[in-house]
């Protein structure tokens, strides 16, 4: 008897220290169907595997942190579905037999050799709890990483999965049984589920060819949803642009969400009362190192109030960040999966997480005003900023599309003036930047000249570091000094054109402009 207690002792002390090397984890508490990932060992009954002669599996070996990644991997895998993969055997057998799979994940490999793991196709739904087998001490071995992939693979045998296999231009062998995907390695590396994902990061549901022939396609995503009693989860979040979207705060949000069809787009509204500076980033699930173990490659969609597409950010890597400057209004994001260079999006599904910031600009509003008088054009603006501006740069655009410097202005200034050539029409902008360099545009204004000012040249008269020359035609200019002397020459282009004079000294300068056709003399004053 003190025997048999100290070995009970033992066991009891054992099964403690399994459960805590075995965390409980569950992937979507609640569902009614439950795939089992049993990493502490099982006795097994079964007529169909072993020759029928029941057989003890022993643990899978692997410690709580490796059971930890391999189990968050298949989650993410079957999170599309309306399924539970959990740790916790209560579950399981708190389950309809005819709605739950057992995966076995184990050491006790030596009775099926040379495969990482085995499964009957379509024993999810047979009710009578027929398991499946991962082999850890193959797999690495102990990697969870190939462990969390042989467990999804076997799976989808349960769930009525064949192989996906790749073929050859003759489209009759297949030149691999288990397609191994894509050749590139790295974030967006692929391979199917079905195939060989043990190497590659971005592994997913495929719809491809089977052993079978080429022409042979299984729908993996179709298979699954429509054969074993489950479907997809419920939409969490819709994708219409109205007044139903989904409103997120204007300081700032965080949230989590789910694509869980190819089909399915995520929309969500934001209103900002005033201009804002914008950090908002999309991030597939992963395993805290970049996008490992990520299923979902991020695309989103930025659209106006109207609707109107704005912007797609489509970025090489699988998530999306987006820092910019919006002005006051309402802004829809759509996010969706999208493909890359290896794969489309079929299987770029799972889950996400969708943050975002909003910060109030240092240049708060620029509201530009202008006239046109005599072929004179006069800007004047009001610039409400809570740091102080570091340049203000007039710009202007004989489209009103391609903008380019017309002239750099004192950071205090608020008017800017210069004659313009008549019977054209000159779109103007201010470019502002603050001394922590953020830059901000003013609205667009457009002014046409009128008068009868016959001068060919127009030229600004009181300067700083530039002399503003707008010319008919091409031509040569003198800049002389009161003496007489010249101390700067060169040749302008029709159109606007700047001088450099930052380098000369305060005082009064004549400036001589000439052509074939005109000559033209002025005065002017560097400040």
């Amino acid at each position: 008897m003190k025997k048999i207690s100290t070995l009970v002792l033992a066991l009891t002390m054992l099964l403690s220290i399994n459960a805590i090397c075995n965390p409980i984890l569950n992937s979507l508490p609640g569902s009614q169907v439950t795939l089992f990932l049993d990493f502490d060992g099982h006795y097994v009954q079964s007529s169909l595997w072993n020759g029928g002669v029941p057989f003890n599996c022993a643990a899978s070996g692997m410690n709580t942190q490796q059971i930890t990644e391999a189990f968050y991997r298949v989650a993410e895998d079957f999170r599309p579905f309306n399924l539970n993969v959990t740790t916790d055997s209560l579950v399981f057998l708190a389950t309809a037999p005819n709605k739950r799979m057992r995966i076995i994940i184990t050491i006790t490999s030596a009775w099926s050799p040379g495969v990482g793991g085995v499964a009957y196709i379509g024993s999810f739904s047979w009710g009578d709890d027929t398991p499946a087998f991962v082999f850890s001490d193959r797999l690495g071995p102990y990697s969870a990483k190939m462990v969390g992939e042989c467990i999804s693979h076997e799976s989808g045998h349960t769930v009525g999965l064949s192989h996906q296999s790749k073929y050859g231009a003759n489209c009759v062998t297949p030149i691999e049984q288990y397609n191994s995907g894509s050749a590139t390695a790295g974030e967006i590396g692929w391979a199917p589920i079905m195939g060989n994902s043990y190497y590659r990061n971005f592994t997913n549901w495929n719809n491809g060819p089977t052993p079978y022939g080429c022409t042979n396609v299984e729908d993996n995503l179709f298979k699954i949803a429509n054969g074993n009693g489950f479907t997809y989860r419920a939409d969490d979040y819709g994708q219409t642009l109205n007044g139903s979207t989904t409103t997120l705060a204007s300081t700032g949000f965080s949230l989590n969400g789910l694509i869980s069809t190819n089909s399915d787009k995520d929309a969500f509204k934001v209103v900002l009362a005033q201009n804002r500076n914008v950090s908002i980033s999309a991030v597939p699930f992963n395993l805290g190192n970049g996008s490992n173990g990520s299923n979902l490659d991020l695309k989103v969609e930025m659209y106006n109030g109207s609707a109107n597409l704005i912007r797609t950010f489509d970025p090489a890597t699988m998530n999306v960040s987006i820092d910019t400057v919006l002005n006051a209004g309402t802004y829809y994001f759509v996010l969706s999966g999208t493909g890359n260079s290896n794969i489309s999006a079929y299987g770029s599904l799972g889950e996400y997480t969708f943050t975002g910031a909003f910060a109030p600009l240092p240049i708060r509003s620029i509201t530009l005003n202008g006239k046109a008088e005599k072929g004179k054009h006069s800007l004047d603006w009001k610039i409400v900023a809570d740091e102080p501006i570091k340049t203000i740069v007039v710009e202007s655009s004989n489209d009103g599309s391609n903008f380019s410097s017309l002239t750099t202005v004192a950071p205090a200034a608020a008017n800017f003036s210069y004659t313009a050539f008549k019977n054209s029409t000159v779109f103007y902008r201010l470019k502002v930047t603050s001394v922590i360099n953020q830059t901000v545009y003013s609205n667009t204004i457009a002014l046409k000249t009128t008068g009868n000012d016959d001068n060919k040249f127009q030229v600004s008269t009181l300067v700083q570091n530039e002399v503003l020359v707008n010319a008919s035609n091409n031509y040569q200019y003198r800049l002389l000094g009161l003496n007489g002397k010249a101390v700067l020459s060169g040749t302008g282009l029709k159109g606007i054109n700047k001088l450099n004079v930052s380098g000369l000294p305060s005082g009064m300068y004549i400036i001589q402009l000439f052509n074939e056709n005109e000559i033209q003399t002025e005065r002017i004053v560097k400040m």
